[in-house]
C-alpha cells in the first residue's frame, strides 16, 4: 500500500513538473511571437511613413490641386496624404526658426506641396518610381521628390531582420519541441508498468493511449493557460514601466496569441505523448528498466 502511495506520488510529481516545464517553454514561444508581431507592425508603420513629395507650381490653380490630391487618395497605393499650402509652408518656417521671409524677401519662397504615403506593399523604387511618372507628366507638378536610396537601404535591412528573426524562431520552435517532448516523455515513462500491465491484461493499444493522451492535453491546456497569465502579467509589467511599448501590438492579436499558445500546448502535449506511449507499448519488460 505505501509502494502503491510512494508511486502515485511520483506519477503526480512527473506530472506537475512536466506541466510546469511545458508552460515555460510556451512562454518562450510567446515571448519570441510577441517580439516578432511587434517587429513586424513597427516596420510596416515605419514603410507607410515612407513615399513621394509633389511640389507643385506656382500657377496651380485651387482645382488642379485638389484634383491631384483626390486622384492620389482614390490611388490603392495611399496610405495617407497631406497638403501644405505656400501660406502654411511659411508659417511653419516662422514658428520654426524664428525669422519671417516676407519681411527679407518680400516674396514668399515656398511651393505648395503634397506628401504622399504609400501602403507597406508599396514601399520600394519600383513600385514608387512607376507610381510618381503620371505625376511627374502633370503640367501643374514641378517637381517629385523621392528618397530611393533611403527606401532601399530600409527594405534590405527589414529583409536581414526578417531572415535572422525567422531562422531564430525556427531553431527555437525545434528545441521547443525537443525539450516539450522529452518532458512529457520523462511523465509517460513514470507510468510505464501502468502500460505493461494493461498489454498484459489484453488491453488494446488505443484503449492504453487513451488515458494518457487525455491526461497531456489536460496538461497542455493548464500549461497554455500558465503561459498566458505569465506573458500577461509580462505585458502589463512592460505597459506600467513605458505605456508606449505595449500600443504597438493590438488587443486582439494579443488574444489570438494567447489561444494559440493554448492550442499549441494541446497539440504538442498531445502528440508527444502518441509518441512517448508507442514507444512503451513496443517494450519489453525488461528493457523497462532501462
Amino acid at each position: 500500500m505505501e509502494k502503491r502511495h510512494h508511486r502515485g506520488i511520483s506519477v503526480l510529481s512527473a506530472q506537475i513538473t512536466a506541466t510546469i516545464s511545458v508552460s515555460l517553454v510556451l512562454l518562450l514561444l510567446g515571448v519570441i511571437s510577441m517580439l516578432g508581431i511587434s517587429a513586424h507592425l513597427i516596420t510596416t508603420q515605419i514603410r507607410e511613413s515612407m513615399g513621394f513629395s509633389i511640389v507643385l507650381s506656382d500657377n496651380a490653380s485651387p482645382e488642379q490641386i485638389n484634383d491631384i490630391k483626390r486622384l492620389c487618395s482614390e490611388a490603392p497605393y495611399m496610405s495617407s496624404i497631406k497638403y501644405i499650402s505656400k501660406d502654411d509652408a511659411l508659417i511653419q518656417w516662422k514658428e520654426e526658426m524664428g525669422e519671417d521671409l516676407m519681411n527679407i524677401l518680400e516674396v514668399n519662397p515656398f511651393r505648395g506641396v503634397i506628401e504622399v504615403n504609400v501602403k507597406s506593399a508599396y514601399a520600394n523604387s519600383d513600385s514608387i518610381d512607376s507610381i510618381i511618372i503620371p505625376v511627374r507628366a502633370l503640367d501643374f507638378v514641378d517637381e517629385v521628390n523621392v528618397a530611393t536610396e533611403m527606401v532601399d537601404s530600409i527594405n534590405d535591412n527589414f529583409r536581414s531582420i526578417t531572415v535572422i528573426l525567422s531562422i531564430i524562431a525556427v531553431v527555437l520552435l525545434f528545441i521547443s519541441f525537443a525539450l516539450i517532448n522529452n518532458t512529457v516523455h520523462l511523465a509517460v515513462y513514470a507510468k510505464r508498468f501502468i502500460i505493461h500491465t494493461m498489454r498484459l491484461v489484453g488491453a488494446t493499444g488505443a484503449f492504453i493511449r487513451r488515458p494518457f493522451i487525455t491526461s497531456n492535453i489536460v496538461s497542455g491546456i493548464i500549461a497554455g493557460l500558465i503561459a498566458d497569465l505569465l506573458l500577461f502579467g509580462i505585458i502589463m509589467y512592460i505597459q506600467h514601466i513605458n505605456p508606449e511599448i505595449v500600443p504597438v501590438t493590438p488587443w486582439n492579436i494579443i488574444a489570438i496569441l494567447f489561444a494559440v499558445l493554448v492550442v499549441a500546448g494541446i497539440i504538442i502535449c498531445g502528440l508527444a505523448s502518441l509518441l512517448s506511449t508507442n514507444k512503451y507499448l513496443r517494450t519489453d519488460y525488461d528493457d523497462m528498466f532501462k
